[in-house]
């Protein structure tokens, strides 16, 4: 359950996690080649979009957390069907960091499985900070 208050450590952690996975996604995308690499970037983008999620709403359930990281990395994969973020990359290449350029129903699955992942990290995590506070305090 959500606390009504949420601690700024946890907000430093979520700050620190999501700048260390945009690195490791940044260094996998453009120094790993291959598809084991493409695979492991996209389950790195639900992982940094539920610590974006997170840092902007704090006290939101963890499991919608989760679900919404996962449906908005869903609905920009789907969007490649329509060939729009294909052509924003032409003109903006950047863009295809964020919205990719070709459809692939792989990435569903990689998507489902950085979001389970870090939000069961996320759940462990909590759990364990709790414990380790409740120890300090006694």
């Amino acid at each position: 359950m959500p606390s009504a208050k949420t601690s700024p450590s946890r907000r430093i952690a979520l700050f620190i996690a999501a700048t260390d996975v945009a690195i490791l996604g940044l260094v996998l995308h453009f120094l790993v080649p291959g598809d084991v690499a493409g695979l492991i970037t996209d389950v790195l983008f639900t992982v940094l979009v539920y610590l974006l999620m997170a840092l902007i709403a704090p006290t939101a359930a963890r499991h919608k957390l989760a679900l919404g990281a996962f449906t908005i990395s869903a609905v920009i994969e789907l969007a490649q069907l329509t060939g729009v973020p294909a052509q924003l990359a032409v003109s903006f290449p950047p863009s295809r960091l964020v919205l990719g350029t070709t459809f692939s129903a792989l990435d569903l699955v990689a998507y489902a499985v950085g979001a389970a992942a870090v939000y069961y990290a996320d759940v462990a995590l909590s759990q364990r900070g709790r414990t380790w506070l409740a120890s300090r305090q006694e």
